[in-house]
């Protein structure tokens, strides 16, 4: 017989009763994942913690004696745990998120909304994405053993792309680079793109991550490159020196007038479990751009971005992929790879250096 496969052990911290239960419903209906506790404050979860260790931890920003913030960094530097941080859909809470990501948080869910029934299955199966990503994410050089994912259904890219109407232009144009990244993503973009000199060729960058954040991150992004980063708006030209990042919980495709590329950003259903999804981008990109394209996956969990990236490389895109060293969850990198879509991988320090040297050899 099999041996049973052991389960995820969570913990939950928020002051809020009702945000405590509706986690604890939505995780438990992964039988991967297994809820060992709840605590309203952190100075109550660092007695549970003590009596018994948790595989990650989900936590609020905003709670009485101690903010999460606080706990979290006190966290970091005394018993690294990996943390989800759950915040609720403000502007404010977005900024103070971007401090928690720094602080060592794995990854960002937004609160579950009680009572509304599509959110909840859409925000479920996103938390409980987050979560498993988080537990087999790496601390440190802690590095846990990994935790195979359910048989949920998932969409494809053909949920939200049309069919393709022809064949993808040669190389006629500038190069336009595609990434796509998850869990640990948002500290290896940042790595990447402040070596990026301000003249590189544009990107368009898919990171999951709930919506309002997205406009964040792009802003903290901004202040620390020399590339112009923004979030991206239906119709944005995809020019030298700028960075596009995909809005969250909108899609964005690669799409081509003459000899320009802008991005389109739009609604649809969620696509490998993720909306924005890496294999829109890539797919789209593979029709629209073909040996123009260059297609870089960086660190994240799940299989996002694999099917996609094969397409760009079969399309005639250039192909790279972080390595499995520098990657906080190995998982997109992985499954990229194992499609046979890519061309080179890559440490992270030596990503940036590719894109412009593939840019060069144009």
């Amino acid at each position: 017989m099999p041996l049973p496969v052991k389960k995820i052990r969570v913990l939950i911290i928020d002051d809020s009763a009702s945000v405590r239960q509706a986690l604890t419903h939505v995780l438990e209906q992964d039988p991967e994942i297994e809820v060992m506790g709840a605590a309203s404050d952190p100075f109550m979860a660092a007695k549970k913690i003590q009596e018994e260790m948790p595989d990650v931890i989900t936590l609020d920003v905003e709670m009485p004696r101690m903010d999460g913030i606080t706990f979290l960094r006190k966290l970091m530097s005394q018993r690294p745990i990996p943390v989800v941080m759950c915040s609720s859909l403000t502007e404010e809470g977005s900024e103070t998120l971007m401090q928690a990501l720094e602080a060592g948080a794995v990854d960002i869910i937004l609160k579950p909304k009680i009572g509304a029934a599509d959110h909840l299955a859409e925000s479920g199966t996103r938390i409980r994405e987050a979560v498993k990503g988080a537990a087999v994410a790496r601390i440190g050089s802690h590095r846990r053993a990994a935790v195979p994912t359910g048989p949920t259904a998932k969409l494809t890219a053909d949920a939200v792309l049309p069919p393709p109407s022809g064949r993808a232009m040669a190389k006629t144009t500038e190069m336009v680079a595609c990434v796509g990244a998850s869990t640990g993503g948002t500290e290896a973009l940042r790595v990447m793109l402040e070596q990026l000199p301000a003249n590189s060729p544009g990107l368009v960058i898919v990171q999951h991550m709930p919506e309002k954040f997205t406009a964040a991150f792009a802003k903290r992004l901004n202040s620390l490159c020399e590339v112009e980063v923004k979030e991206a708006v239906h119709g944005d030209p995809v020019l030298r020196g700028h960075v596009l990042i995909a809005p969250g919980d909108r899609h964005m495709m690669l799409e081509r007038q003459g000899a320009r590329y802008h991005v389109a950003v739009r609604e649809g259903p969620l696509v490998s479990r993720h909306r924005p999804s890496v294999d829109v981008l890539f797919r789209s990109a593979a029709r629209s751009a073909g040996g123009n394209a260059m297609g870089v996956i960086m660190t994240g969990m799940g299989d996002d971005g694999a099917r996609g990236m094969a397409e760009m490389h079969q399309a005639g895109a250039y192909t790279v992929a972080q390595d499995e060293a520098t990657s906080v969850v190995f998982g997109m990198p992985k499954e990229a790879i194992a499609h046979g879509g890519v061309d080179r991988i890559l440490p992270l320090d030596q990503i940036a250096r590719e894109i412009l040297a593939a840019d060069r050899r144009r």
